[in-house]
């Protein structure tokens, strides 16, 4: 995250050329060679983004100085009913007593959540790539071990419905993978996370809460300070070569970064995602809430898991039946009607129902 140059290593840029990627600006680190052999360029890259949490006594102030009090009433009141509805639990994993098979259980559906998020929006999302994927699941696990990186997920009925992948170091949080299970998106699951991670991160008087590189609305709506990501160039001014391979360098990430700022990169991960994706052999059905009850009789009416495959794309249905009825999971019962020419659906809570038809 930072560098500095050693003077008395100076030989070792002859003929050559360095290229340090994504220091963070406002780390405003002191790289200058005061050298004439020695010349150097920063090239902006991806935005960053960030909450100088000392610039508040406490999560309450930070909230109050952010948000509207219409907003906050919105978000406690998504909380509440959130917890009403289900069993939560929230964990940091992290330290040396860190279970390694609740590591893995955590990192599996933290795949699976993230899978699912981007295949929704139709996008390709690099973390994915198996190899990398890989590296962040193997190099992660011993950062944990030493707090020096964690998993805050919360769970709903011990399964993992939300989770972020954090770097530490002294005073700072850096926010470097997220991803919420998108079912729960009525109760704005996504927005809940940031607040309960930001909770946890003034409990625990860190100073910096950094929502790493790359721009969401969210990160906008949430940080107090916007920032750039610098790539730095270091070359050796006397060596030709040196020098056509550093401004080489310079043109082509400004001309990334020109690309990006023209939104090509969008264009590039849906297309990207459109070669990729293979054709699924059984879309998911298409459903309607029926203005009316449908009629059956009790003898046609098959219950059915949300847990099984075959009806999870019943989920998001019957969680916004549960977020509109403020009633609990437990007490939901999913039926399949099965006298219907059209194949439907009923969803029986203990004081509501509502029936679902496939288009």
């Amino acid at each position: 995250m930072s560098y500095e140059i050693s003077k008395d290593k100076l030989k070792d840029f002859r003929k050559k050329v360095f290229l340090i990627y994504d220091v963070p600006k406002y780390f405003e680190i002191d790289n200058s060679i005061e050298v004439e052999n020695i010349k150097s360029i920063k090239i902006n890259q991806y935005p960053g983004f960030l909450i100088n949490l000392e610039n508040y006594s406490d999560f309450n102030d930070y909230f109050r100085a952010t948000f509207s009090k219409r907003s906050i009433q919105k978000l406690n009141r998504y909380n509440k009913r959130l917890e009403n509805c289900f069993n939560l639990t929230e964990k940091m994993l992290w330290g040396s007593d860190t279970d390694k098979l609740e590591y893995d259980f955590v990192f599996k559906h933290f795949h699976k959540l993230l899978t699912k998020r981007f295949e929704d929006k139709q996008i390709t999302n690099n973390n994915l790539n198996p190899e990398e994927w890989s590296f962040y699941k193997d190099v992660a696990y011993p950062l944990l071990l030493e707090n020096k990186a964690g998993l805050y997920v919360i769970y709903s009925d011990d399964i993992p419905i939300s989770v972020r992948l954090l770097y530490f170091s002294e005073d700072i949080i850096f926010d470097a993978i997220t991803v919420f299970d998108i079912d729960y998106t009525k109760f704005h699951l996504g927005k809940l996370s940031i607040m309960k991670m930001l909770q946890w991160s003034f409990k625990e008087n860190y100073k910096i809460f950094d929502f790493s590189k790359g721009y969401f609305d969210y990160k906008e709506s949430w940080s107090d300070l916007k920032y750039n990501f610098e790539y730095h160039i270091h070359y050796d001014r006397n060596s030709i070569s040196s020098f056509l391979l550093a401004n080489s360098l310079s043109v082509f990430f400004n001309l990334k970064q020109y690309l990006r700022d023209k939104e090509l990169n969008k264009k590039l991960h849906k297309f990207s995602f459109f070669l990729r994706k293979k054709k699924s052999k059984s879309l998911s059905p298409q459903l309607i809430i029926t203005e009316e009850l449908i009629t059956y009789d009790e003898d046609a009416l098959a219950q059915v898991s949300l847990q099984d495959r075959k009806y999870s794309f019943l989920k998001k249905h019957a969680f916004d039946f549960l977020f509109l009825n403020s009633e609990h999971l437990k007490n939901l019962a999913v039926f399949e009607i099965t006298s219907q020419s059209n194949t439907s659906y009923l969803l029986k809570g203990e004081n509501n129902s509502q029936t679902l038809a496939v288009k």
